[in-house]
């Protein structure tokens, strides 16, 4: 079945629910290996702004269906920022240094949402966030790294730029054995691919001067990115290329 159809399955499901919680907790897909995120865009699209609030604030406990909770309201609250209120913003960035990630996660998705509706506020929020933590700069770069986000040219390359002040970040990053650290290099492993493929020029500059560096997690990002499809796809010599110049180093 087809996810636009799956996703409607849910809205309707929980139109009918007597219990929205409930039913929430019910398909939520937790405990398990992956939460049902279908239910968690058709919840985002269901739920009012009350209804998001409550979610966020049942979802403190420790059951993992509490924290489905937050992630619906989470990306909820994505939707309301998609749909103009600029005062959200600042309650999604907080929601990013959350330790729970499935929560961080949601707060990407809840980037997406905006970036769906205002590419340029999206990429005015990433570039901001790009100045904090180790988390929230994770939930910018994981916002922007989405191809349908960037099919023009001027934003594909408004998206590099946050990618590349993040890697600026990292490389000066004193602290290396936290989570927020790792959770961030993981991120970088694989964003880079995605705004180099979506700006070419650019984004192979970017990753060429970055490719000089000394620093093992930068040099570890670029080996990661260059192993993916994308890449390959777009340049292969250049990635042979580039392969070889950091294996020379």
């Amino acid at each position: 079945m087809g996810g636009m159809n799956r996703l409607e399955e849910w809205r309707t499901g929980l139109s009918a629910a007597a219990d929205t919680i409930t039913y929430l907790r019910r398909h939520s897909g937790l405990p398990g290996p992956r939460g049902n995120l279908e239910l968690v865009q058709a919840a985002a699209d269901f739920g009012s702004e009350p209804d998001f609030r409550t979610w966020i604030a049942i979802g403190s406990g420790d059951d993992p269906t509490d924290e489905f909770l937050v992630v619906c309201g989470v990306v909820g609250v994505g939707r309301l920022a998609a749909e103009g209120r600029t005062d959200v913003i600042e309650e999604l960035r907080a929601h990013a240094a959350d330790p729970r990630w499935r929560v961080r996660e949601g707060v990407a998705m809840a980037l997406q949402r905006l970036g769906d509706a205002d590419v340029w506020r999206l990429m005015d929020t990433a570039a901001d966030w790009a100045n904090h933590g180790p988390y929230v700069q994770r939930a910018a770069i994981a916002g922007v790294a989405e191809p349908r986000l960037l099919k023009t040219r001027e934003a594909a390359e408004l998206a590099v730029d946050v990618v590349d002040r993040v890697t600026s970040s990292l490389a000066t990053a004193a602290d290396r054995r936290s989570d927020e650290f790792r959770t961030l290099r993981q991120a970088l492993a694989y964003c880079w691919s995605v705004v180099a493929a979506a700006a070419p020029v650019l984004g192979k500059a970017r990753m060429e001067f970055w490719a000089t560096s000394p620093d093992r997690d930068v040099r570890w990002i670029l080996t990661e990115n260059l192993k993916k499809a994308r890449l390959v796809r777009l340049d292969p010599d250049w990635v042979e290329g580039m392969k070889a110049a950091l294996a020379d180093r």
